[in-house]
């Protein structure tokens, strides 16, 4: 992708992002990622995206802390390119060890994130990333995990926000960069 404008990797991005008209329920219009990790220059334009965007507003950086499940196929890569560690935010009851939790509201539920309790240190400069921001029941969870580790959340990275849904308004104060809206 070097030599390739932001304006075509963000082109690459939209190509490789299927609809699906009523899933997982009837009136949800789903956003599949998959596409992208199928298609290598896609992938790397996303990372080379938010590589872009971290380096440029959050140079001080220390962790990439990726959400169950996307947010665990996009976050290792940028990590990487960044040259800093990544931690896992997963579904309660999947992590090993003596974890931290948190209880939040989805759409048609409750459920629980959590974070093995010695992954983020308290004053750790991290961003959150994940696939897809709606309502931002996922990420507020996240955000208030990093709250109760004491670490310092810069912004939250996802590759599609549904702006009709304002998760980014529920997440407020951090700061929400989305590579496509729709």
């Amino acid at each position: 992708m070097a030599g390739s404008s932001s304006s075509e990797k963000l082109d690459l991005v939209v190509q490789n992002i299927r609809q699906f008209h009523d899933f997982p329920s009837k009136g949800i219009l789903f956003r599949d990622v998959c596409p992208i990790l199928k298609e290598p220059k896609a992938l790397t334009a996303v990372i080379d995206l938010f590589e872009e965007h971290v380096r440029q507003n959050y140079p001080q950086v220390e962790l990439v802390v990726g959400l169950d499940a996307r947010g665990f196929l996009f976050g290792p890569l940028l990590a990487q390119r960044l040259g800093v560690g990544f931690v896992l935010v997963r579904k309660k009851g999947k992590l090993p060890g003596p974890t931290v939790s948190v209880a939040y509201s989805l759409e048609y539920g409750k459920a629980e994130a959590e974070i093995q309790e010695d992954a983020v240190g308290p004053g750790q400069k991290i961003v959150l990333i994940d696939d897809l921001l709606a309502t931002g029941g996922t990420l507020w969870a996240a955000c208030e995990l990093m709250k109760k580790q004491q670490a310092e959340v810069l912004g939250c990275l996802v590759v599609v926000e549904i702006k009709e849904l304002n998760g980014a308004e529920r997440l407020k104060p951090y700061s929400v960069f989305s590579l496509v809206q729709s």
